[in-house]
């Protein structure tokens, strides 16, 4: 049943995240794909800016949603099932939480029913992020915001957070005496590195200097004024 739980830690999390909120918000808003408006990203960001604040707010709360849910999930399955309480470090399971973090991920940004092309997964991660331990996943967030705040800077703001992430996990972990921090640490690297690859055109830009800022809106916004 180890084995079963371990995979559906994965298949959960991946299904789950692959419905991507900025999509449908922005079909039933407007009939377009959102990977065709903008930036191209199915996003809040780009939600933001192509569809405006209420559309924004729906694609907010659905992205959180799901990342939450998909690590609750994973745990209360785990919990139920094999009686592993997957938040305890001195059980050494905690690396299930940041295993189904991974795929919520992977879930949201390659997602199965939109042709693996999804969004960039900040949102989707910084909730899992909560989910799996809030104290680890508020200072990357604190991070971001004092990047955006300074440079204004969405993009920036995320990279950094993202590069941040995995040794906020690992920190906590050798603090808390856990025996997978090394294991949380590697599968939080890896959402680092994923989140960071999925920025690569922000990079680029960023490094031209044709990054647009928070509060920027997109061409076709514009257009349509």
């Amino acid at each position: 049943m180890f084995i079963v739980c371990i995979v559906l830690a994965v298949i959960i999390p991946y299904m789950l995240c692959g419905i991507n909120s900025a999509i449908i918000v922005t079909k039933i808003k407007c009939g377009k794909d959102i990977r065709e408006l903008g930036s191209g990203n199915a996003g809040l960001t780009n939600t933001l800016r192509t569809q405006g604040k209420l559309a924004a707010l729906f694609v907010l709360i659905g992205d959180i949603l799901k990342g939450v849910l998909s690590i609750l999930i994973v745990h209360f399955l785990f919990k139920a099932v094999l009686g592993i309480d997957t938040y305890s470090p001195e059980g050494g399971y905690c690396w299930v939480n940041y295993l189904a973090g991974v795929f919520a991920a992977v879930g949201h940004v390659f997602p199965l029913y939109y042709g693996f092309k999804g969004g960039k997964g900040i949102l989707v991660t910084f909730a899992a992020m909560l989910a799996i331990n809030w104290i680890a996943g508020v200072v990357p967030f604190i991070i971001f915001v004092i990047v955006v705040a300074i440079s204004r800077y969405v993009s920036l703001g995320s990279i950094i957070a993202a590069a941040c992430y995995p040794f906020c996990v690992l920190i906590f972990s050798l603090t808390q005496n856990d025996s997978s921090s090394w294991v949380n640490f590697a599968f939080a690297a890896v959402i680092g590195i994923m989140l960071i690859f999925m920025h690569r055109a922000n990079i680029k830009r960023l490094m031209n200097h044709t990054e647009k800022k928070l509060g920027q809106k997109s061409e076709e916004n514009e257009a349509a004024k």
